[in-house]
């Protein structure tokens, strides 16, 4: 089968594709006929050599996907931590798989389930948003960000959009945010309930000081680099709280909190609550190029790769 192989820690042009042999499922598994992969920013990390838990070189990338299992259209992520989503096939764990909606893409089920997770979990189990609740989502016209935006409008909360550029206003926009703004000008925003951040750094850093007293901030990426310590005495001196989320980490520790919330979010889908945003689709040779617009910070919604 064909599949998208990273020989190599460094540039996009390390991602090569090559003939290898289908993997082989266990007790449990089957092989998924993959239709559809998103590409996740963790994925550029591991190429760059930069990611905590990285695999053993050489590696097929790829968490998330779409395809056909038994006849079924369905999404979710591959089985175990090895990644292999970029590639014709793969082995997933039947039992995980979630249904595609009815008139859903394939492009759009590889768009769902880290997406859409990542947003939904911290939003309701570690901020509960109340009505009316404003909460600024940065990078939020990411895969991640938009996902947000549209959850934080179901749950009856009031989206505040951060982006990196003046062109990229527009997409929260369009999905229900009620103000969006760049990083420069996040400053002059009036202060927010809760803070979803995907970037981190600078910007992390930044959006504490516009939490009202007793909100709370969820650092969930690190795009624009590491996040600052953040002492205990800052924090109770304003009457504010720091949470972090990791869904990586979540799905191997409490799997079963993951099943129920996918359960939850997917019925927002199926009902037109939200929907996954697609930015663009590549073919697997195009997966290098895929990872320089997303490390460049050039792409909007997810990027998906079309075996």
């Amino acid at each position: 089968m064909r599949a998208v192989v990273l020989t190599e820690t460094g540039g996009p042009e390390h991602l090569v594709v090559q003939d290898v042999p289908e993997p082989v499922a266990g007790e449990g598994e089957a092989l998924l006929d993959v239709r559809a992969c998103g590409i996740n920013f963790a994925d550029v990390l591991i190429r760059l050599g930069q990611y905590p838990q990285a695999p053993e070189l050489p590696a097929i990338l790829g968490s998330e996907v779409a395809g056909e299992l038994e006849g079924r259209r369905v999404m979710g992520f591959v089985a175990g931590q090895g990644g292999g989503g970029y590639a014709e096939k793969v082995v997933v764990d039947p039992r995980r798989m979630l249904p595609l909606p009815e008139g859903a893409s394939f492009a759009e089920g590889a768009a769902f389930p880290m997406a859409f997770l990542t947003a939904w979990l911290p939003l309701t189990e570690l901020l509960r948003i109340g009505f009316g609740s404003r909460v600024l989502i940065t990078a939020a016209a990411g895969a991640v960000g938009t996902a947000a935006v549209q959850l934080v409008k179901a749950l009856n909360g009031v989206p505040v959009a951060a982006v990196g550029s003046e062109e990229k206003k527009e997409h929260p926009l369009l999905l229900g945010a009620a103000e969006a703004v760049t990083y420069e000008e996040a400053a002059g925003l009036d202060q927010v309930d809760a803070v979803f951040d995907l970037v981190g750094g600078e910007v992390f850093a930044g959006s504490l000081q516009l939490l009202k007293p007793m909100g709370r901030a969820i650092a969930v990426g690190y795009a624009g680099g590491m996040w600052a310590d953040v002492s205990p005495a800052w924090l109770v001196g304003r009457n504010i709280g720091v949470h972090g989320f990791y869904l990586g980490r979540l799905m191997g520790r409490d799997p079963e909190l993951v099943a129920r919330a996918a359960q939850d979010v997917l019925r927002l889908w199926q009902g037109g609550a939200v929907r996954p945003v697609v930015g663009s689709e590549h073919p697997l040779e195009e997966a290098g190029e895929a990872h320089r617009l997303i490390q460049e910070r050039k792409t909007t919604g997810k990027v998906v790769l079309i075996p």
